[in-house]
């Protein structure tokens, strides 16, 4: 019988030992900075990415960064609701939270989608604990206000989201103690009130908001597009605030971007050194951003 030729596998193994050995600079620059990592989008939903990106973390954490996971969960929230016969309606991608939603959503970030990210993280060898924002007061949050102006009489009204909030304080206590610790946290995107009230809020903001806390290495905000595309389609790999508010004026940057290039901008403000738009639909993209040279996604940096 003829023997296959080895060739082609040592040709792999001479691959992933050059990747290794590009990566290791990174790994020294990054070791003991912290990462906050928006996961969310067709990532969370398709169950090969989902554990590829448990791995991921768990390598993070193993080779002595600190990442910190905020998680969104909007298309299991609207399952829920729709299994239960509770009707939603939304302004601005926002998603009008009465009494009885909230408590819906509470569940299935706080109590569904976060187990599970701590059990997928626990599976691929890490250890994980799952908080919300309301555990230890991490996130203190505030009603969230929209306006809209009637295009007959000209006059702007307040739309009442319900307990749609967004961080009013961000303590970030309870993630300085676990920073010392093996364990990575794993946040849902719910706060609370000054009267204990529970508020929904949008996973990009509380991920922002915490990076700036923080004074976050790098946000990631993984999504379901390249990054920043300029007109031809290409992504744009790096930007400064200043050309990031060129690209909405001259429309560039437009629709669903708009909030997250936002977010951000706030999150570099605030306190993060740089913050990045990956394409959370690839495999394996926090790796390729942090451990190459070019990095695969948008990078969003103070100047």
């Amino acid at each position: 019988m003829a023997q296959k030729d080895p060739r082609p596998r040592h040709l792999e193994w001479l691959a992933k030992a050059g990747i290794l050995s590009e990566a290791l600079p990174y790994m020294r620059r990054f070791a003991g900075k912290t990462f906050v990592i928006k996961y969310g989008g067709h990532a969370m939903g398709d169950e090969k990415l989902a554990e590829n990106f448990a791995r991921d973390i768990v390598l993070l954490k193993q080779v002595g960064i600190n990442p910190i996971v905020v998680h969104g969960g909007g298309p299991q929230i609207g399952d829920m609701l729709e299994r239960l016969g509770i009707k939603s309606s939304f302004v601005d991608g926002l998603r009008v939270t009465d009494a009885v939603t909230v408590g819906i959503v509470e569940m299935v970030l706080s109590g569904k989608i976060n187990k599970e990210i701590v059990g997928a993280i626990a599976k691929a060898g890490g250890i994980a604990v799952g908080l919300s924002g309301k555990d230890g007061n991490l996130v203190v949050a505030k009603k969230l206000t929209r306006t809209k102006r009637d295009p007959d009489s000209n006059i702007e009204r307040v739309l009442d989201l319900g307990f749609v909030g967004e961080p009013a304080v961000v303590n970030p206590h309870v993630l300085e103690i676990l920073k010392s610790s093996d364990i990575v946290p794993v946040v849902a995107p719910v706060g609370a009130g000054p009267d204990g009230e529970t508020f929904n809020i949008n996973a990009d903001t509380v991920a922002g908001a915490i990076a700036a806390a923080v004074g976050a290495e790098r946000l990631y905000l993984l999504t379901d597009v390249a990054g920043v595309l300029d007109k031809q389609g290409e992504l744009v790999t790096e930007l400064s605030p200043a050309q990031v508010h060129a690209l909405i004026s001259d429309g560039t940057v437009s629709g669903g971007m708009i909030p997250k290039v936002e977010t951000c901008l706030a999150a570099v403000k605030g306190g993060a050194k740089a913050a990045v738009i990956l394409d959370g639909r690839m495999r394996h993209v926090l790796l390729l951003e942090i451990f190459t040279e070019h990095g695969v996604g948008t990078l969003i940096g103070k100047k």
